[in-house]
């Protein structure tokens, strides 16, 4: 950021002064990628998690059925 404020202190083409603004910004973006990285890669690629998400009972669930035959007999 130093070397940023030296350049446009000392009259640098405008030219440098994009440039050097542009590598700051790659660069803090860069840093932030890198730092979130790990926890997005878990997320995506962790099966632990995704197996106990995804798990399914063999038994059939008829519960639309049974609620509609308890209907029919009360009336």
């Amino acid at each position: 950021m130093d070397e940023l404020i030296d350049l446009i202190a000392t009259d640098k083409s405008a030219a440098e002064v994009t440039d050097t603004i542009k590598n700051v910004l790659y660069a803090k973006a860069a840093e932030r990628i890198e730092a979130q990285r790990p926890d997005i890669a878990t997320a995506m690629f962790d099966q632990t998690v995704d197996d106990a998400e995804d798990e399914v009972s063999d038994e059939p669930v008829d519960s639309m059925d049974d609620s509609y035959e308890e209907e029919e007999e009360e009336e």
